[in-house]
């Protein structure tokens, strides 16, 4: 407790500290929440950033206050009512006002204001579907006239030719023998790596815009009202230039498939076109106002992208011996990778499908 109430005192918070217990269960960065004594005063998140994950802490939250601090004019310029509540505020330090984090000489501590009376949701529906993509749409629309240049977080986190460079690197090393395993993988991977590669080249020829994107598109993200309504977008960490195929290429990877990514019953992995339905119902109606045609076209190219990503990053681990994504059995990595091969099949055979129902959503 005195450690904590040290961290907390290098933040410029209002009100006295109470106590402060842990919060949540993160899988990335450690949390804690802080309870002031006094009624008029907030409560407070403290959080120890991972910088494991975010080895440039000061990048990091430059991008985030950044962010949030864009976010909140455009609030203020719309006249929006109650814009604590819909927007994430970080705490500088009391000596440092342009700076958002404290390192204690071992780890890395950030403060921003708790907002009550909140939940979350986990469950994917049509219904949430539609919500994450209407909210994911705003939130880049809200940061598409952001004049600051921010850096990423991770460093080609979606470059797909970054992607399969490191597999190329894996089969050249076969560090544990397994690339004999998995050459039917290797050869439908080879057979579309032009095509997706896509996304690079039409950046290359100035055809494709880097915007603001949230790189971790989900429900558990948002951020709800007691009542039902969407607050704000949360967990900023990812936030970086991207294409805005990271926003809803990840969401449909993930959301849109019948089955779990390592679901080894493959006849059962498909393309889930309710809930591509729905997800870019609302991520039109929100994002057409600022995306291009190019982007726009592209779309359905992005569902295939980011299943194809995917089948790279874990056959790569596969080969390489399981050395980054967490596994329960030897060859998890392996049926993770084909899960994603039969998934990245079904978009595909759903392609015209999307091309047509995105035609019919700009017509209205």
């Amino acid at each position: 407790m005195a450690q904590m109430n040290d961290i907390v005192s290098r933040f410029a918070i209002h009100g006295t500290v109470k106590d402060v217990c842990p919060l949540g269960n993160g899988l990335i960065n450690t949390t804690y929440r802080v309870n002031t004594v006094e009624a008029d005063a907030p409560d407070y998140v403290l959080q120890n950033v991972n910088n494991a994950i975010f080895p440039d802490v000061d990048l990091l939250m430059n991008n985030i206050v950044a962010v949030t601090s864009h976010i909140r004019h455009g609030l203020e310029v719309k006249g929006t009512t109650d814009i604590d509540r819909k927007v994430l505020t970080f705490i500088p330090l009391k000596d440092d006002a342009s700076k958002y984090y404290y390192f204690d000489g071992e780890k890395y501590w950030r403060i921003m204001v708790f907002i009550k009376d909140t939940t979350t949701q986990t469950a994917v529906t049509p219904e949430t579907s539609r919500i994450v993509g209407e909210t994911f749409g705003n939130f880049q629309a809200s940061l598409a006239d952001l004049p600051q240049q921010l850096g990423e977080t991770i460093v080609n986190f979606h470059n797909i030719e970054f992607r399969l460079q490191q597999l190329a690197d894996a089969v050249e090393a076969d560090a544990v023998g397994r690339v004999k395993l998995v050459h039917p993988l290797l050869d439908e991977i080879q057979k579309r790596a032009e095509h997706m590669c896509l996304s690079e080249e039409l950046h290359r020829q100035g055809k494709l815009p880097k915007r603001i994107c949230h790189c971790d598109t989900k429900v558990d993200n948002i951020l709800f009202d007691s009542d039902g309504s969407v607050l704000c977008v949360i967990d900023l960490d990812t936030v970086m230039p991207s294409y805005v195929f990271s926003d809803y290429g990840d969401f449909l990877r993930s959301a849109a498939n019948f089955v779990a990514e390592d679901d080894p019953h493959y006849d059962r992995v498909g393309f889930n076109m309710e809930i591509f339905r729905a997800f870019t119902e609302g991520y039109l109606k929100s994002a057409r106002v600022f995306l291009t045609p190019v982007e726009i076209e592209n779309l359905p190219y992005a569902a295939a992208l980011f299943p194809y990503m995917q089948l790279v990053r874990f056959l790569m681990d596969y080969i390489n011996g399981d050395t980054y994504f967490k596994t329960q059995y030897p060859e998890h990595n392996l049926v993770r990778a084909t899960n994603q091969y039969y998934l990245l099949k079904s978009v595909e055979a759903h392609t015209p499908e999307m091309q047509a129902f995105i035609k019919e959503q700009l017509e209205k």
